[in-house]
């Protein structure tokens, strides 16, 4: 096989074995080879067939993104930044969230899209939350990215008749029959010849599936040695729903199901029993995500822009609970993800320390990559996978480039990154995409939301047409 070497880099954020942590390499040596690294240091020595130079550049590892709905949320863009429902504390999901969808001729041009802007902003491994649909391994396979097919699957939908409560159409054999689906297409990516797919079972949401679903479902999680996802704690609505039912909040109720463990994740744990918004009679739900090595996916720009925060991730951390980062919305950037993440940290607790850069960085890497059972991603040392991204640490929004972590994540952002490696080949050169036509797939995204606007007040509880529900900036001559 072919030696890469990228020779003298300016920086290299690698990871070291003994410390278990990141640390800045000058002048740093990175080799690769079969889509692996084989050297990361200085004075790599060793036989190249292909070199590189690293001048001007950082090369960091590829972010690990551990929650994301590319099927869906590309076509929401200009639809819901300003809806949430009052009645329902802000939550956009049960009254938007089913008005708002694509049709099934757009699915694959939303999953380009959103997985486009996720190469572009430096996410080599992404875990994909969508409903099973037509094609989906293939165009996962094409996008030659590191991707954890998650196959949603529940026992009831939620609607709203009249925008303040919640309810419940179930259809337990339905649930049944979709996970059993979802567990063959997870065998079925496992097998791909692109030999970067691989599985996680994801109950869709906690208050929509039995207790049965998710202990079986879990026990297929814990049997086949992969990860077990849901959607908790991530809506006032929720919380009380779970309390109403079973008399403990939603992370309680959890552990009292034994569903909590180091290969558990919440998607967003933001309402728990200490929470403003949801305050409880106890105070055990942050030391129970620690004690069970249950990570937490946090997303900030989806409930930011309903005016709703996690309290707070310096918190999390500093509680002992594992974190990782995804992009549950639109645009599918990490880096901008992880700024407002940090920033959010910071006025929450009402302290510029209550959150590193060194945190932020490890859950977008290491954190997420151990939420997914993963020791050979998320990090930059021989033996793991050759996923990279190398940064223009010469761009002037890089400089001055003190600490070029810093800048590029709270100043450059994806306009820094000069290339994206997965596996040793390169995706991305230049802010181009190599893999999927990025720019024909928005186009077509753009036609879909016109068609699935027209379909709005047909699926609305009280039939109004998109411009009531998300009226335009300006109004229109």
């Amino acid at each position: 096989m072919t030696i890469t070497v990228i020779r003298n880099a300016d920086v290299a954020i690698a990871w070291n074995a003994e410390t278990k942590q990141h640390e800045y390499v000058a002048g740093a040596d990175i080799a690769f080879e079969d889509g692996k690294l084989i050297f990361v240091g200085q004075g790599y020595a060793g036989p190249a067939e292909e070199t590189l130079s690293g001048s001007g550049l950082m090369v960091m590892p590829g972010l690990v993104n551990i929650h994301s709905h590319p099927s869906s949320e590309p076509m929401n863009k200009g639809f819901t930044d300003e809806v949430g429902t009052p009645g329902l504390y802000n939550s956009s999901l049960y009254e938007y969230l089913p008005v708002f969808r694509p049709d099934a001729e757009a699915v694959s041009d939303c999953v380009r899209v959103a997985l486009s802007e996720l190469l572009l902003s430096g996410v080599t491994t992404v875990a994909d939350l969508s409903m099973a649909h037509p094609g989906w391994l293939d165009l996962l396979g094409e996008s030659g990215m590191r991707v954890c097919i998650a196959p949603m699957f529940r026992s009831a939908r939620w609607y709203t008749k009249n925008g303040h409560v919640v309810e419940y159409a179930w259809d337990e054999k339905a649930g049944e029959k979709a996970f059993a689906e979802a567990m063959t297409l997870i065998e079925r990516a496992e097998q791909h010849e692109s030999g970067r797919l691989f599985g996680m079972v994801v109950p869709a949401q906690i208050d929509t599936c039995t207790p049965q679903l998710l202990k079986d479902s879990k026990d297929e999680a814990k049997r086949r040695g992969v990860s077990w996802q849901i959607h908790a704690a991530q809506a006032v609505a929720e919380f009380h729903e779970i309390t109403r039912r079973h008399g403990f909040t939603p992370i309680q109720w959890l552990h009292e199901q034994e569903l909590l463990t180091d290969r558990s994740i919440i998607g967003h744990g933001i309402f728990l029993d200490d929470h403003p918004l949801t305050p409880w009679h106890t105070k055990r739900d942050l030391d129970i995500l620690a004690e069970t090595g249950t990570t937490v996916a946090h997303c900030p720009t989806v409930f930011a822009r309903r005016g709703i925060t996690l309290k707070h991730l310096g918190r999390y951390k500093r509680g002992g609970v594992n974190v990782g980062l995804g992009t549950d919305t639109y645009p599918h950037n990490m880096l901008d993800e992880m700024r407002l993440a940090a920033y959010l940290a910071r006025t929450q607790a009402q302290d510029p320390r209550s959150l590193t850069t060194t945190e932020l960085f490890e859950a977008a890497t290491v954190g997420g990559a151990k939420a997914l059972g993963r020791d050979d991603i998320g990090r930059l040392a021989a033996g793991c996978r050759a996923d990279f991204v190398l940064v223009d640490i010469t761009h002037p929004m890089m400089r001055p480039a003190r600490d070029p972590l810093r800048s590029l994540i709270y100043a450059a952002g994806d306009r820094a990154l000069k290339a994206v490696y997965v596996d040793g080949t390169k995706v991305v050169e230049d802010g181009e995409v190599l893999t999927m036509d990025y720019r024909q797939a928005a186009l077509h995204v753009h036609e879909a939301q016109q068609r699935a606007e027209a379909r709005v007040p047909e699926l609305d509880w009280a039939h109004r047409p998109a411009e009531k529900i998300a009226p335009p900036t300006f109004l229109w001559r």
